[in-house]
């Protein structure tokens, strides 16, 4: 493979690529990286570009640029690894049970539900192994959801949502990818009106945060609110994983979804 023109050569001739479909998660393919190297390339691919991408890789930093569009998220506060940072303070502002997460990662690696003031330095001290930042993030009970949704040619197709009850105490790496440690509902089980509410405010992020092809929007809803808590802009394809589902649910099928995609992609090329 050629790094220079994402080519190579088979029986002395060039193979160029008309169309990448991006399924690497983490750097460099959530991150914006990948996206910048295509573009330079002009090569379209599946996700969203390189600016949209760096935005929602980073947790912190998408839920302050939402905050300032009137979504609403659970207060946090970020700490830097070689940083001096007054936990007394962080624990005042966000407030105990939360949650410790390496502020640019994915598939819950390095984070931890924090009970107690003296839980918090051995929770920074786990996410900051996995990054160079972590997000200390006030825990709201209540129902955990999530949305996927893509546009094409302007118009969205939202997907059914689906409620996510872990087995474990959160929705963790466990849960996420070993069979049975977590219960998914597809359609969730909500009202009509909640269901509107959270669809709603998915494409007001999918739009807000300038997103492309398939996107999955994770909320918490406590009584009537909607809180908004990460995007994922490459969510898992695999067969266990939630946007098939969701799609399967819509009585669409997937290779018809995939296609839409492509051919949107390459119309913006």
């Amino acid at each position: 493979m050629d790094k220079n023109s994402f080519g190579f050569k088979h029986k002395g001739l060039e193979v160029s690529f008309d169309f990448v479909w991006n399924t690497i998660h983490g750097t460099p393919g959530e991150d914006g990286k990948l996206q910048g190297f295509f573009d330079m390339l002009g090569i379209p691919y599946s996700s969203s570009n390189h600016q949209s991408s760096a935005l929602t890789f980073n947790k912190y930093t998408c839920k302050s640029f939402l905050k300032q569009h009137l979504v609403l998220t659970p207060e946090a506060s970020l700490v830097r690894k070689h940083m001096e940072t007054d936990l007394e303070d962080v624990a005042e502002q966000v407030g105990f049970p939360c949650f410790v997460k390496p502020n640019c990662g994915g598939s819950s690696f390095g984070t931890t539900k924090v009970a107690r003031m003296e839980e918090l330095q051995p929770a920074l001290d786990e996410a900051l192994r996995e990054d160079e930042e972590a997000i200390v993030e006030r825990y709201i009970k209540g129902t955990e959801v999530t949305c996927g949704l893509m546009k094409n040619r302007n118009e969205f197709t939202v997907f059914p949502i689906t409620e996510i009850i872990p087995k474990n105490e959160f929705f963790d790496y466990e849960a996420k990818y070993m069979r049975g440690k977590a219960e998914e509902i597809t359609p969730a089980n909500i009202s009509d009106d909640l269901t509107r509410q959270c669809q709603a405010l998915a494409k007001d992020v999918y739009q807000l945060c300038d997103c492309s092809g398939i996107i999955r929007v994770d909320f918490i809803i406590k009584g009537n609110q909607v809180y908004f808590l990460e995007l994922n802009s490459i969510p898992g394809m695999s067969r266990e994983s939630i946007i098939p589902k969701q799609v399967n649910s819509m009585g669409m099928k997937m290779e018809d979804v995939l296609q839409q995609v492509i051919e949107e992609a390459i119309s913006r090329s």
